[in-house]
Formats: C-alpha cells, structure tokens, sequence
C-alpha cells in the first residue's frame, strides 16, 4: 500500500491542476470502489471549486468551495493519472510503459484547469467519500489518527510516551496509525535500520521510567524524518503499482538500505553483518541482527 511519501507525491503531482480550479463534470463508472459511492458524491463535485489540496496521513483531502471536503485514499492498486486538454499525459519519463488497461479508469474529474484527472484502480481497494468540514473531528476514517510524522508536534517526546506504556515490538509501535501516522512496512524498516533499532526491540524502551525520551527516541525520531523527507524528494518507492501522476515510476526503492536487500552485506561502515528477512506481525521485516539492537 502507498505510503506518506507517496500519497504526499501525488499530492504535489495533482495540485496545480486541481487547486484553485473547479469540476466542470464528475464521473463515477460503477456503484462502488472498497465503499459504495455516496448517491450524491457526483452532485456535491460538480461546480465545485477545489479550494486546497491537502493531505493527513495516507489520505488525500481536496476542500471544496461548498465547505464538504473529498476525502480520497488510493488503497493497495490506486493511482491518479493527469491528462492535458489535447490527451496528452503529463510530461515525465516513463521507467515502465502504463498499463493500457483502462477498463479500471474508475473515476473521472474534468476540471476548469483544462486538465482531465483519472483514477485508476484495478484491484479497487481505494475509495473516496465526501464530509462537510465540520463533521471531520467526528469521521471515523481519520478519528484517532497520530500525529503527522513531519509535523512539528511530532517529535522524541511525543513518540516516547505514546510507546511508553506499549508491550509490542518497536516496529509494530510505528505501524500503528494511533501512535504515528502515514508511515508503512517500508520506511519503517528503513527508519529503524537508520536509527540502528531492532524491529523486535520493546516500544516501551523508547521511554525511560520516568516517561523521557531516550537517545533511542530521539534516534528514531531523526531517523523517520530523513527517510521521509529522502523519499518525497525522490518520488516515492515503486513497489508493484504505485506511480507518480506523472506516469513515472518513484525512484526511492533504489535508496533502500535495507528494504527487500535479504541476504545482502550490511551498508553500515564496518559491520560486515548481513540484512535478514523475518516475518513480524504478518509483514517481511528486514534488518540487519549485528547493528540494530
């Protein structure tokens, strides 16, 4: 599934088109994505201007000038794709030829712009719901929600007493959307393999007895922060389908440190362990036993 960095991708990648412009015309092909469509999604669009195009989490949040927000997540197959008045795509250079399936073009919004934006979801895990503004503090999609891991709330203070009082593994801390949100299995392994952490190592240690933030927490917490900042920056990683609206594939999987590198020597100077793979809550976990402790 996209990421932070990928969702916040995408996000750059739709918003000259899409902020400041207005849906001429919104189509919906079928009933349903991973949620049936609301009876009125189409009619709240149309004639809507897109205010502002933000992002919280792995959720992309378009505000409308009626004052209801699009609320949109790109689930495991989701992708948006940019088309200009004339049909052509967005510029960009194409690692891997798109996909010329359109029969999972399942979302079309024809804006003011000029510009055509298309998602596409093969394996339809993605799905988009209007809220009025005022009712998001009550949306149960985003209700409990942690802090943005690039927020300025969002620091080794906060982490450790989220993950103070927790008996599970560091990186199942992490993963979950309560204590921190947006981050995945990917950046988490990296983060982890950057702060020299063991995925397996106690939440709780992040803390000491007296709720403080550890030098590990405060490792950790640097760690993410240049993960994620490496990989916007970069475009993402390409795992399977993600791609940029662009059509171009992100370029962060070739800055994985440890990620998907099973059996490979270890990149930290003068540890000459090897990155091993495990299994940990369902997800491959890799990381390296000799320098993450």
């Amino acid at each position: 599934m996209p990421e932070l960095p990928e969702v916040e991708t995408v996000r750059r990648g739709l918003q000259p088109v899409m902020e400041g412009s207005k849906i001429l015309k919104a189509e919906a092909r079928r009933k349903d994505l991973r949620f049936p469509f609301q009876k009125d999604f189409v009619a709240r669009l149309e004639g809507q201007t897109v205010t502002g195009l933000g992002r919280r989490a792995k959720y992309l949040m378009a505000d409308l000038g009626s004052g209801d927000v699009l609320l949109m997540h790109l689930g495991m197959s989701g992708s948006f794709r940019v088309l200009k008045d004339d049909g052509d795509a967005a510029p960009g250079q194409f690692h891997h030829p798109r996909s010329e399936n359109r029969t999972h073009d399942h979302v079309v919004f024809q804006m003011s712009s000029g510009a055509s934006i298309i998602f596409n979801d093969p394996r339809r895990f993605g799905y988009m719901k209007i809220i009025a503004r005022r009712a998001l503090d009550d949306e149960p999609l985003l209700k409990g929600l942690g802090p943005e891991p690039l927020g300025n709330e969002f620091d080794a203070k906060m982490l450790a007493q989220s993950c103070a009082s927790k008996k599970t593994s560091l990186k199942a801390a992490l993963l979950d959307q309560r204590v921190v949100a947006g981050l995945g299995n990917i950046y988490v392994c990296e983060a982890l393999y950057r702060s020299q952490l063991s995925p397996r190592r106690l939440a709780a240690t992040l803390a000491t007895k007296k709720g403080e933030p550890t030098d590990h927490a405060r490792r950790l917490v640097s760690a993410i922060h240049g993960v994620l900042n490496q990989a916007i920056k970069a475009g993402g990683s390409s795992l399977r389908d993600h791609r940029q609206t662009s059509g171009e594939l992100g370029y962060f999987q070739h800055s994985f440190q440890v990620y998907d590198r099973e059996g490979e020597k270890c990149q930290t100077a003068k540890c000459g362990g090897v990155v091993r793979r495990f299994t940990q809550n369902g997800r491959s976990t890799f990381w390296c036993p000799k320098c993450q402790k």
